[in-house]
């Protein structure tokens, strides 16, 4: 998530314990950490000590074999240039603006955008992101890239005309409203490298299409059709237009894309009685973010449906439900353009970070992995009810129903959010009608069936009902990955500015009518042995392996973000400067191995946007870095600064090609690059041009495999 969108918030008023202080106890129970932690103990940094029974369990894989990195770590920077290791190139793709096709308009730096041509263009600032090969003998020359477009930059967007009409009062004009919404959603386009290893757009491909926040979209599980979600577009709930502030993203075994809404709620306001749903998840009561329910001139009520204040004799009148039909897993089939999108209800409703497909076992259920990338908020895994079936894998090229397999595994299954405890173990709580509510819900009630009715009611409410299962509040969930072979997972907790230092009282919210009987939860955390800054600006990584039964896990931190010259006690994973980082962000497992030995990749979020409020920030704009995970409970074997990106940008969403010879990054909100006319993604601009949020693919010169 850009800190530019970021939604500060607490918006968490439950009571339940957060992460940080089972950290806190996790450590002292184990005292790993006492006593002033030095360099000579970096390497056992993530291995708590855990009970004989959980470390054995997570020694019980065998290790796989030695990898190491092939560079050496560059050093920081702070530039409106892309930095690589020497050996390396990085080439600019697909900027926003990009026309799918060849014939209208084409992208300027003075081009005044209009509806029609954003509708059919890139869209503005590139996030998570995936491929999907056309055919197996060219799956990493010729694949469709399927990419998402976070949120705009109105500045950039309108410079041409000096920014956007009417922003902070009075009604915004209809065709501006209409190109920001369709510079909002996810792009398909085809990619192809030729002979030389350059990449390019295919143009007028018949696989180019973009989804954007008025793209009608289908409705899918527990909620379809529910009186929740119904409205006068809609009567019988089984549809919603658009998808909106897409982040991360993940994909499915059978070959389709899997986007996230994260920030949707800003976009949407009610200016009457909130219910507890919209309060929860921080819809705003005056003038949305972009002001789009201002726009007048629209039919169907194209701009009215952001305004969810009731209007009507019934939701069947009015807009009250509009945002009901956000929050969700989106499942998109990159091979059949002419397919709508389904929102997967059944994985939850809440900010979205991403969506990671846990690792895949025939006959076994599938899982899926997602957060609410929040302060003080959860994360969740989604198990099919459906076992895995080999005959169900992606078949590249081939036109089929994949929406007819996405049904059939993530339409039905159980919703879990994680509690996390301090002796390494952590407990998978069930989110279904007959869940036993500890210490019973707001008025007595036993279940959560009793409070929220049946399962479109706890899906709508997914956030009250994990405060009422106790779940465990987390530092920010942000990208998580899967290790394909051993199935451990990867998660980052990017940070949490809301926590007091050491020896003040920390701050609590106040209770409402939606929130009596949930008791009264932190505005700001208290600080830790796992966490000692008063603002966890640093952030970390946590790795957890799925137990016997669907319910059990164990845990650990695997890398704390730091500042190299910081204390010991806030350094935990011995960081230099040559890979010192904070606010981990975007995470990718590569495996290299079938046994499972690979890299993990590291992006990181700064907010440097914002101003460089850290020694990290200080030191070097966002980065990627490469790790070679040890096995649980040993930490990392190695950890190098692999890239940096321009100035005031954040890095997002990655992947390789199969062969393993092309990295793809995304570059979003630059300050100033990249230079126009070039597709050098390290050529550095002369003067101020309009910043375009853009991929890059880095390759070796030599085209070898990326980091080894």
């Amino acid at each position: 998530m850009s800190s530019e969108i970021e939604n500060h918030d607490e918006l968490n008023p439950s009571s339940n314990t957060p992460f940080s202080t089972v950290l806190d106890r996790h450590l002292s129970r184990r005292k790993i950490m006492q006593g002033g932690l030095g360099m000579a103990c970096a390497s056992m940094f993530a291995g708590f000590g855990l009970p004989g029974a959980i470390k054995h369990a997570m020694a019980n894989t065998a290790k796989a074999p030695a990898l190491t990195l092939g560079f050496e770590s560059i050093a920081g920077a702070m530039t409106d240039g892309v930095v690589v290791p020497p050996g390396y190139t990085a080439q600019v793709l697909v900027p926003w603006g990009s026309a799918l096709s060849s014939s209208g308009p084409q992208w300027s730096q003075t081009l005044e955008l209009t509806p029609e041509f954003q509708a059919n263009a890139m869209g503005m600032h590139h996030d998570g992101m995936y491929h999907f090969p056309l055919s197996t003998d060219k799956a990493s020359s010729d694949f469709l890239l399927a990419i998402n477009h976070e949120y705009i930059d109105q500045s950039a967007l309108w410079s041409p005309k000096g920014g956007p009409t009417h922003q902070e009062e009075g009604a915004r004009p209809a065709d501006e409203v209409r190109t920001e919404i369709n510079a909002h959603g996810v792009c398909v386009v085809r990619l192809s490298k030729n002979a030389e290893g350059h990449w390019h757009m295919v143009k007028d491909d018949a696989h180019n299409k973009r989804y954007t926040s008025a793209t009608p979209m289908v409705l899918a599980g527990p909620v379809r059709g529910s009186e929740y979600v119904k409205t006068a577009w809609s009567p019988d709930g089984t549809r919603v237009r658009g998808t909106n502030n897409n982040c991360a993203s993940g994909y499915t075994p059978w070959g389709t894309y899997l986007t996230c809404e994260e920030n949707w709620p800003e976009v949407f306001i009610n200016t009457g009685e909130m219910t507890d749903d919209q309060r929860r998840l921080g819809l705003r009561d005056d003038r949305g973010r972009y002001a789009w329910e201002t726009a007048t001139g629209g039919a169907q009520g194209e701009f009215e449906r952001f305004n969810n204040t009731p209007s009507g004799d019934s939701a069947l009148q009015d807009y009250r439900n509009e945002a009901r039909g956000f929050g969700y897993v989106v499942e998109i089939d990159p091979y059949a353009p002419n397919s709508s999108a389904h929102k997967r209800t059944a994985l939850g409703r809440f900010r979205h970070e991403g969506c990671w497909p846990g690792k895949v076992v025939e006959g076994e259920p599938l899982t899926f992995y997602t957060g609410h990338d929040a302060r003080n908020e959860y994360i969740y895994k989604f198990v099919s009810k459906k076992r895995w079936r080999a005959q169900d894998a992606n078949r590249p090229g081939e036109r089929y129903d994949r929406h007819a397999i996405g049904d059939s595994y993530m339409n039905e299954g159980t919703l879990y959010v994680a509690r996390f405890g301090s002796d390494g173990r952590g407990e998978w709580l069930a989110l279904t009608p007959d869940s036993t509510i500890p210490g019973g819900g707001p008025k007595g009630e036993r279940t959560l069936g009793d409070v929220f009715g049946d399962q479109a009611g706890i899906i709508i409410n997914t956030c009250d009902a994990s405060d009422l299962m106790g779940a465990t509040p987390m530092d920010r969930p942000e990208w998580g990955t899967v290790d394909p072979g051993t199935g451990d997972v990867f998660m980052s907790l990017t940070n949490n500015s809301k926590r007091t230092a050491h020896g003040t009282e920390p701050e609590y919210t106040e209770s409402d009518a939606s929130a009596e009987a949930l008791g009264v939860g932190y505005k700001t955390a208290p600080v830790n042995a796992a966490n000692p800054r008063p603002d966890n600006e640093y952030g970390q990584v946590l790795r957890w392996r799925e137990g016997a039964s669907a319910s059990s896990f164990t845990w650990e931190v695997f890398l704390f973000g730091s500042a190299a010259d910081a204390s010991p006690a806030v350094n935990r994973s011995g960081l230099t400067e040559a890979n010192q980082f904070a606010s981990p962000d975007g995470l990718w497992f590569d495996q290299r191995t079938d046994e499972g030995a690979g890299i993990l990749w590291i992006e990181t979020d700064n907010g440097i946007d914002k101003g460089r409020t850290n020694a990290v920030a200080e030191a070097t704009n966002d980065q990627v870095l490469a790790c070679i995970p040890g096995a649980l409970g040993e930490g990392y074997t190695e950890l190098k600064r692999f890239a940096v990106g321009p100035n005031a940008c954040e890095i997002t969403g990655i992947f390789a090609t199969p062969d393993r010879t092309a990295l793809f990054i995304n570059i979003q909100h630059p300050g100033n690059w990249p230079v126009p006319g070039s597709n050098d993604a390290t050529a550095i601009a002369n003067g101020q041009v309009r910043p375009r949020a853009a991929t890059v693919v880095i390759q070796k010169s030599d085209g070898g495999k990326i980091g080894v």
